[in-house]
C-alpha cells in the first residue's frame, strides 16, 4: 500500500458507486432500519437508484455530495457505505453518513471507513470539519463516532419523529486543525 494512498487500509478500501453496486444499494436504502435517520417518507425505486447512479459526477464540489462504497479487500464484497452530503464548500464542511449491512457490523469495518473518509476529507480536499447527527439511543453510532475523534456539540431536541413520538439528535463534530 502506498504511504500517501488514500481512501484504502489493509481490510477495506473506499469506490466510487459503480453500476453493479444497483442491487446493494436498492437493498440498504429501502431497509427500515435506516429509515429514521434518512429525510425520504417512500422507498427508492431501482429506476431513482440507477439515474443517481448515472448521473452523479462523483466530484464533492460538482455533487455537493460524495457517496463512496465499503469495500472487503479481502473477496472486494460491497458490505455498505458511506457519505459526505450537505456539502458547503464556502466554508469547507459536510455531514458524514455511514451505513453497514447487518451482517458486516460488529467487525470494525465502520470505523476504518470513516477515519478513512476523514483522512480523505482533511488531508485531500482540505475540509475544515464533518459533522454528524446520531439519535441519542444508537450507541454503536455514537460510540463510531467518538472512536474517530468526533465530539458532541449540541442536542437537536425532538428532531426525528420515531413511531408515536420524537426524540433527540446528539450532534457530533471533527475540526480539521
Amino acid at each position: 500500500m502506498e504511504k500517501n494512498a488514500y481512501l484504502t487500509d489493509d481490510r477495506i478500501y473506499l469506490r466510487a458507486v459503480e453500476p453493479e453496486d444497483l442491487e446493494v444499494m436498492y437493498e440498504m436504502e429501502n431497509h427500515p432500519s435506516f429509515w429514521e435517520i434518512s429525510s425520504f417518507t417512500v422507498p427508492y425505486s431501482r429506476y431513482t437508484l440507477k439515474e443517481y447512479i448515472l448521473n452523479s459526477q462523483n466530484d464533492v464540489f460538482a455533487d455537493k455530495q460524495l457517496r463512496l462504497m465499503i469495500v472487503r479487500r479481502e473477496d472486494d464484497k460491497v458490505i455498505g457505505t458511506i457519505d459526505i452530503t450537505d456539502y458547503i464548500p464556502l466554508h469547507a464542511h459536510g455531514a458524514v453518513g455511514i451505513a453497514v449491512l447487518e451482517t458486516y457490523r460488529r467487525e470494525g469495518y465502520a470505523a476504518r471507513a470513516l477515519r478513512l473518509l476523514c483522512e480523505y476529507a482533511f488531508n485531500f480536499l482540505d475540509m475544515k470539519q464533518l459533522y454528524a447527527n446520531v439519535p441519542i439511543d444508537n450507541e454503536a453510532s455514537l460510540q463510531l463516532f467518538s472512536s474517530c475523534g468526533f465530539v458532541e456539540c449540541g442536542v437537536l431536541k425532538e428532531w426525528l419523529h420515531a413511531g408515536k413520538g420524537y426524540k433527540d439528535v446528539i450532534m457530533m463534530q471533527c475540526i480539521n486543525n
